[in-house]
């Protein structure tokens, strides 16, 4: 066994999730990433923990195929909530996921209205999940690699790099920013000519992702007060989602709902994110992009968001940790990520003061003002 699945194995229980004897660890991964679950029973096992293991993907159901199967044979308004999974999670003390696709387009023929009837169905599960110690992330598998137009070896090294890092150093850079924007009341994002986006952060809380929940890590994300979103945001790089790529998304927000949208490609899936329900329509998430290891767009999500010079705004439930005592929070089935470029012809403001321009933060070399 590569030794850097084992090195991942230790952030994840050690770092991640803290396992203690005795703790109760749902392991759920994907049939293509054996050899990790290997590597977190054998830590599971040296630390006293209780672990059991599912097979899953990017859904409960199963491996990918699995999931396709059930969900082309399914009728759409008759997902049922899987009531023993929510049971079994509501029991688990750490609930450690991990992805990684033999067919990342395995369940592009399953229409976005079942996927979205099936995410309602798992929200409460997944509800018991955040309410755990837990962690994502991702085993290298050679289809992951192909989506980012890689060999495998070398994702394989982007992967296991992005990942087995120091992470209280990250912690350490990261914390500069969670000080510019906790306090602040409004962050504002301009990109060319067609995004210039206002949003209200007033008495939430600015997180700083070193690895814990997401691994890797390397993002500061806070809460959008979600009646406070105003302007328009075009998304110039992709959304991988349910299968299908989405391509050139633009949302124009009033009162903090998306009351217009388009799409360049699939925008069919975009909109049955937006009609999930109420709270699809508004944003839970302004997350930050920080981690400069991460260095080129790869169709995953858990990596591409956390890219240097870039920003990404997520539709959908917000993160409870996030939200402020004395402000609401936005709910939803669906948490769904989407990322602008801040490299050129970009800035970001807080509170009126320039802390970004072109990717470059205020308290790192190279800035410039003007």
């Amino acid at each position: 066994m590569d030794a850097r699945i084992r090195q991942q194995a230790d952030i994840i229980v050690t770092h991640s999730t803290d396992v203690q004897p005795g703790d109760r660890v749902v392991v759920s991964v994907p049939p293509a990433a054996e050899d990790l679950a290997v590597a977190l029973f054998e830590r599971l096992g040296d630390l006293g923990a209780v672990p059991v293991m599912t097979y899953a993907g990017d859904t409960p159901l199963g491996s990918d195929r699995a999931a396709r199967g059930y969900l082309t044979a399914v009728e759409e308004d008759s997902v049922p909530a899987p009531g023993h999974l929510e049971a079994l999670y509501e029991q688990a003390d750490v609930i450690i996921r991990a992805r990684g696709h033999e067919n990342v387009t395995e369940r592009s023929d399953v229409e976005p209205a079942t996927n979205t009837a099936l995410t309602r169905a798992t929200e409460l599960a997944l509800s018991e999940m955040l309410d755990s110690r837990w962690c994502l992330t991702q085993f290298p598998t050679a289809a992951n690699a192909q989506l980012a137009g890689m060999s495998t070896a070398a994702y394989e090294n982007f992967v296991w790099d992005a990942i087995n890092k120091d992470w209280s150093s990250v912690r350490e850079h990261q914390a500069q920013l969670v000080e510019i924007l906790d306090g602040a009341s409004e962050v504002r994002i301009r990109s060319g000519e067609e995004t210039d986006l206002r949003l209200g952060i007033e008495g939430n809380l600015a997180i700083n992702d070193y690895g814990e929940h997401n691994l890797p890590g390397g993002e500061v994300f806070t809460a959008p007060v979600p009646d406070s979103v105003e302007g328009r945001v075009h998304f110039d790089l992709p959304l991988f989602h349910q299968g299908r790529e989405v391509e050139g998304v633009t949302l124009e927000f009033e009162d903090g709902e998306v009351i217009e949208h388009s799409a360049e490609q699939n925008e069919a899936v975009l909109t049955s994110v937006l009609e999930t329900d109420e709270g699809a329509r508004r944003l839970g998430e302004l997350g930050i992009g920080m981690n400069r290891a991460i260095d080129r767009f790869t169709y995953n999500m858990l990596f591409d968001e956390k890219m240097g010079d870039t920003v990404h705004l997520a539709l959908g439930k917000a993160y409870d940790e996030s939200v402020g005592e004395e402000n609401e929070v936005n709910e939803s089935a669906v948490h769904v990520d989407m990322i602008a470029d801040l490299s050129e012809d970009s800035s970001m403001t807080v509170d009126g003061e320039l802390i970004q321009r072109n990717g470059t933060f205020v308290f790192e070399d190279g800035f410039e003002s003007a």
